[in-house]
């Protein structure tokens, strides 16, 4: 820029007013000053000439305007394929219903686990897979004063030892025979072990009875008055014996071993025992065996004693 310029250029800035620094308000300090917004001007038309006029009546008619045809319309429910091979769609299975889900089938699958309390551990129990064998253990009424209750514990109800799944059972099984001990018994009780008609597999092993002693609450080994076991082979004696050092000498004199169901029936009441099938077979068995052997042996008549050899 050269000097002239520059000259005019400040002689026109003197020229001008000063811009004032406050705005002076006519109508006193609380009169507030209104201002007029601009008028718009609005056209449907996009012409530059017509931009400042506005139209005084706007007629449109719907049954005039163009709409998409039925086969305009973009199909939504396949959009998944849109980001896959366009073979895929042709290959792909329709998806299965979800199926219903009813009451009386949420009810059931809830009655499948029971949550019990053992020792102050919480225990989940498979009922469905203990189902089977749930006979095992059953309430065989009360002696004495009423409230002494009879616990029924059933060997031949016991699942085989050759089942893939018996240390599963077996388990369960100890949960379900312990809750359910510390539910029937509220005073004093005895508990009658039914051991005939139970073939070698079933027999419980020492380490499912010993975990069986170990589990029971102290107020059950102490309110136990009595541990009567029916028809005893060798095989629960032998058990009995090896399990001796882990049971104290007390609970060892609580044992009984009755051979028949009319012992028993001396010893407590019957009336509310329900004895399976097999045992009652059993001990009918067993008592035609003694008779037989004794009708025998008076037939045979007595054996001749060591002086009567000797001559």
């Amino acid at each position: 820029m050269d000097l002239v310029s520059e000259n005019k250029m400040n002689s026109e800035s003197e020229g001008r007013p000063v811009p004032p620094t406050t705005l002076p308000l006519q109508g006193g300090a609380t009169q507030r000053k209104k201002l007029s917004a601009p008028r718009i001007s609005l056209s449907l038309d996009q012409s530059e000439d017509d931009l400042g006029e506005t139209p005084d009546d706007l007629d449109i008619n719907v049954d005039d305007l163009d709409t998409p045809d039925e086969g305009d319309y973009l199909d939504y429910t396949d959009h998944e394929m849109d980001w896959e091979d366009p073979s895929a769609a042709k290959s792909s299975e329709p998806y299965d219903p979800i199926p219903t889900y009813s009451a009386e089938e949420e009810r059931r699958d809830g009655k499948l686990w029971r949550t019990v309390i053992i020792g102050e551990q919480e225990h989940r129990i498979n009922m469905k897979i203990i189902e089977p064998y749930m006979r095992v253990i059953s309430h065989g009424g009360y002696y004495g004063n009423g409230v002494n209750a009879i616990i029924v514990f059933a060997a031949c109800f016991l699942p085989d030892s050759d089942r893939e799944d018996y240390r599963e059972i077996m388990e369960n099984l100890f949960l379900y025979v312990i809750s359910t001990l510390e539910l029937m018994v509220a005073e004093d009780y005895m508990i009658v072990y039914l051991n005939g008609a139970t073939p070698h597999r079933r027999m419980p092993g020492l380490g499912w009875l010993k975990k069986c002693y170990q589990m029971i609450d102290r107020r059950l080994r102490k309110n136990l008055k009595s541990f009567i076991i029916l028809h005893p082979s060798w095989f629960i004696r032998t058990i009995l014996a090896i399990t001796k050092p882990f049971i104290s000498a007390k609970f060892s004199s609580k044992i009984k071993y009755v051979n028949s169901l009319d012992e028993l029936q001396e010893l407590i009441p019957m009336d509310s025992i329900q004895i399976p099938e097999c045992i009652i077979r059993l001990d009918k068995e067993l008592k035609e065996a003694a008779e037989n052997s004794k009708v025998n042996s008076f037939l045979q008549g007595p054996e001749p004693t060591a002086a009567a050899r000797a001559e």
